[in-house]
């Protein structure tokens, strides 16, 4: 399996952190993708898609959004999603190409929007997420995260967390991928590997529907290729918000996982990136001027 190259960048004081997959060197480049995880999730729940890229020619860039994972910790105001965008503008900037961009959940929020507003994706891919979202699942991901700010005497009381939240899921058999997600603090207790200030942000209803508001608007303006891949068993996009996505989007194709909910690349990782792959073979060339140069890391 392809190894990636730890980066980081400097954006607003703060160290943002990344791995950046190449292709061997004797496949020819097909672009760029950046891969942005959903809340409280870090770049490593891309790890086995991003690696499958890079064997299709692609370079990838795996980010931890602010106050995730090994990137820096904000100030508790300044986790808006206009503050993820600025993010996402800065690093595609340093880029050599126009990459894909997808996003999973709050990921896939911040690349819609990001693209709306400063014209920056060649292609668009959203992971269970749309404009139209269901609030009672969004509300059980807030449940989920905020009744264990304590974190967990051991790695197996998370695991059996997790699986409790994730039942139609099959339990890994040991606790090791936990190790990426959960932190062990000096009174021997793992937390999760984010900012618990995070909270304040995303459990803010009113913006909540100001930010549907805003995806929406910011549908209408999308142009390029677009696809949405949302999980079977997804309590967040249901078949409303689908029909809603491709009113608005006419340039977008959507799949369906089968026995996924909304972390589906994490549920199926081999059928999702099967479904991303595909629409990835098909879009168009890149230019020639850009399909010369290679994406390094940026600063």
């Amino acid at each position: 399996m392809t190894t990636p190259t730890p980066l980081t960048y400097r954006r607003a004081g703060l160290t943002l952190a990344g791995d950046h997959w190449t292709a061997p060197p004797a496949t020819p480049s097909r672009g760029t993708a950046v891969l942005l995880h959903g809340v409280g999730q870090t770049r490593h729940s891309w790890h086995h898609t991003a690696a499958r890229l890079a064997g299709h020619g692609w370079t990838a860039l795996t980010l931890d959004a602010r106050g995730h994972g090994d990137s820096d910790w904000a100030h508790p105001h300044d986790y808006t999603v206009d503050h993820l965008v600025d993010d996402l503008v800065h690093i595609a900037g340093t880029l050599n190409d126009t990459p894909v961009l997808i996003g999973a959940s709050m990921g896939g929020i911040t690349a819609l929007l990001a693209h709306a507003d400063h014209t920056i994706a060649r292609a668009l891919v959203l992971v269970d997420i749309a404009p139209q979202i269901n609030p009672a699942g969004a509300a059980r991901i807030l449940d989920f995260m905020t009744r264990h700010r304590d974190g967990f005497a051991t790695l197996d009381e998370a695991a059996a967390a997790i699986a409790a939240y994730n039942p139609h899921r099959t339990r890994p058999a040991t606790t090791h991928g936990l190790r990426k997600n959960l932190r062990q603090h000096r009174d021997g207790r793992w937390r999760w590997h984010w900012d618990p200030q995070l909270l304040q942000f995303i459990s803010d209803t009113s913006a909540l529907t100001d930010l549907t508001t805003r995806m929406d608007t910011a549908a209408q303006q999308i142009t390029i290729p677009t696809l949405l891949i949302r999980g079977e068993l997804s309590d967040i996009v249901n078949h409303d918000s689908v029909d809603h996505l491709l009113h608005h989007i006419p340039t977008a194709h959507t799949a369906t996982v089968t026995n996924t909910a909304h972390m589906v690349a994490g549920d199926d990782n081999d059928i999702f990136t099967n479904h991303l792959i595909d629409f990835l073979n098909h879009l168009l060339p890149l230019p020639r001027a850009e399909s010369r140069k290679r994406s390094g890391p940026g600063t």
